[in-house]
């Protein structure tokens, strides 16, 4: 072999093995990105409507802890499935449901009964009793839920945390 054609078939060579391991590098970038792009076209909705108890378990004027059974789990998800929520009954079946997470950084907030108030033990987020904020570094009031009074039961719409950028 002459050195023209043996350095040309090994020009050949290198030149098919690089497109080659191109095709291979396009293709483990494009993957993620063709995912992210059908995903996003999809938008399934993760919200379900729960029962969350009978009306009975919230007596008017008061705020009591409730917690459901997030619709949306996988068999792992183990206790950390259950979601708390804060629900208020103003009378007359009007109801809010509050989620339990600060509007700042979301840790759980507390209810305070002699004070009437919500508080975040992490920054001092202080909320009133109808969610709206008080005081501290929180952004805006408690998020809420979209309930609804079924007979005698009270449904709430759950299932997607909330986030400022997402709020239920």
């Amino acid at each position: 072999m002459s050195d023209e054609s043996q350095a040309s078939s090994r020009r050949s060579f290198l030149m098919r093995m690089g497109i080659a391991l191109n095709v291979v590098a396009a293709s483990l970038i494009a993957v993620p990105v063709v995912g992210y792009i059908a995903a996003a076209m999809r938008k399934r909705s993760y919200q379900a409507w729960v029962k969350l108890g009978d009306m009975s378990q919230f007596p008017a004027g008061e705020t009591r802890l409730a917690t459901y059974q997030n619709p949306f789990t996988v068999p792992w998800d183990g206790k950390t499935s259950n979601v708390a929520c804060w629900v208020r009954n103003t009378g007359a079946n009007k109801m809010q449901v509050f989620a339990v997470n600060c509007a700042h950084l979301g840790c759980p907030v507390r209810w305070f009964p002699e004070s009437k108030l919500f508080m975040c033990p992490c920054h001092g987020g202080v909320y009133y009793e109808d969610g709206s904020r008080a005081s501290g570094p929180p952004p805006r009031g408690l998020f809420e839920y979209e309930y609804e009074v079924r007979g005698d039961e009270l449904w709430v719409r759950g299932g997607q945390m909330p986030t400022l950028a997402n709020p239920v």
